[in-house]
């Protein structure tokens, strides 16, 4: 009994990632990658930033 649930499980999700992967063009997924990648460098470039004020902050805090 656990293997026809299983087998059905598996056949649903097949069916459902054809049917997304067949409306989906390859415009859609160069996009996606595009702003992936643009966010990604922004994170990084954002979080560089408040750690370089951070150790601003902090070394005008203890000259005080």
């Amino acid at each position: 009994m656990s293997e026809d649930v299983t087998h059905i499980r598996f056949s649903i999700l097949g069916g459902a990632f054809t049917s997304f992967w067949m409306h989906v063009n390859s415009e859609d997924l160069i996009k996606t990658a595009v702003m992936a990648t643009f966010g990604t460098v922004v994170s990084y470039v954002v979080s560089l930033l408040i750690k370089f004020i951070r150790k601003r902050i902090k070394r005008h805090q203890s000259e005080d």
